[in-house]
């Protein structure tokens, strides 16, 4: 689990930031009570919950990690998931943009929305493939009445 955790959000969260702030540059926020301040500290929070809450119910109830190599063994429709299919990434894009605005980059803006937009074509095209395969009608329903990155205002239920 640990070393799922430091190969892949550490290296989309950390290490790449670095990278792109060391080669294109970027100042911190002026630490004073600001909008901008208060929206950078919104994002981490609520995307450091997501995230958490996430790889909780990952271990816990689908009894596996988010690494490809230890998939869940149960499909999670509950929490967070039943309200978006992917919160895990939805947490990820919150704190992206936290650091985006922390540290008044652009070219961290710009790392975010590619990396939106390659989720957005790698999910449909490989993820979700895999999850109709393992877990059948119970995901096609699922995926029917859950959205993928924008969470719906009501939880999802299972029908019975």
């Amino acid at each position: 689990m640990l070393r799922a955790i430091l190969i892949l959000p550490f290296n989309v969260l950390i290490t790449l930031p670095i990278i792109i702030l060391w080669y294109y540059g970027g100042s911190l926020i002026v630490p004073k009570f600001s909008a901008a301040m208060v929206l950078m500290l919104l994002f981490f929070i609520s995307g450091f919950a997501l995230m958490i809450k996430t790889i909780s119910l990952f271990v816990h109830v689908g009894k596996g990690s988010l690494a490809p190599w230890n998939p869940t063994q149960k499909l999670v429709i509950i929490g967070p998931y039943a309200y978006v299919r992917n919160p895990m990434l939805l947490g990820v894009f919150l704190v992206l943009a936290g650091e985006a605005l922390l540290f008044q980059s652009w070219a961290l803006l710009i790392y975010l929305l590619v990396f939106i937009v390659i989720n957005a074509f790698y999910f449909p095209l490989s993820e979700e493939k895999g999850l109709l395969k393992r877990f059948g009608e119970d995901y096609a329903d699922y995926k029917r009445n859950v959205p993928r990155f924008i969470p719906r205002l009501t939880p999802y239920k299972k029908r019975k």
